[in-house]
């Protein structure tokens, strides 16, 4: 099936068109003091005809059906979505300027994050040929944030699923996985 690009997308982007789109799947997320655990995401990529693109994503754990007594409302069983561990939301851009050293199917790409838990951070990167490899720029967060010290995300089209992985150096860690996720898209009568 050939990709047709989103109605009224702003070519700037055009390079990121094959993010837009509602995924949800499933992941696990681990590190040093925080024992892996799976979870479902839901990320939403859109835009308003603008030179980027918006994003949102939502991270569920998943818990198992006896550990869901222990919660108050009885979320997180596998016949609901559990308690939120994340969620982001931000804007991906394709700068104008093109540093040297990339390829001819290459583009430079940023992505601006931020958290409720007290973190904005800026990623750059390039995107080309269904991949994006993207390393923190710039991370700042308020007092009260977690002391994450730098981060490296992955994502890459496989197949028609959208996979991600999330290294970060945090808590006087070094840079290590923390998280990763496999996405499919889905269609908007769906959900």
């Amino acid at each position: 099936m050939a990709f047709v690009l989103p109605e009224g997308l702003a070519p700037e982007v055009y390079p990121l068109a094959w993010l837009v789109g509602r995924w949800h799947g499933e992941g696990v997320v681990g590190y040093p003091g925080i024992e892996e655990t799976a979870f479902t995401q839901e990320v939403v990529i859109d835009h308003d005809g603008g030179p980027y693109l918006s994003y949102t994503s939502t991270i569920r754990l998943v818990v198992a059906p006896d550990d869901a007594a222990s919660l108050d409302d009885g979320a997180g069983t596998s016949d609901g979505p559990g308690p939120v561990w994340s969620t982001e939301s931000g804007y991906w851009r394709v700068p104008p300027e093109r540093p040297d050293g990339l390829g001819a199917d290459q583009h430079p790409v940023e992505l601006l994050v931020s958290d409720p838990s007290g973190h904005v951070a800026v990623y750059v990167g390039e995107v080309g040929k269904g991949r994006i490899d993207l390393v923190s720029d710039l991370i700042a967060r308020t007092a009260s944030g977690a002391e994450v010290t730098a981060g490296k995300r992955l994502y890459g089209l496989v197949q028609g699923e959208l996979m991600w992985a999330h290294d970060i150096a945090a808590f006087g860690q070094p840079m290590q996985s923390y998280a990763s996720a496999r996405l499919a898209r889905v269609d908007a009568g769906e959900g």
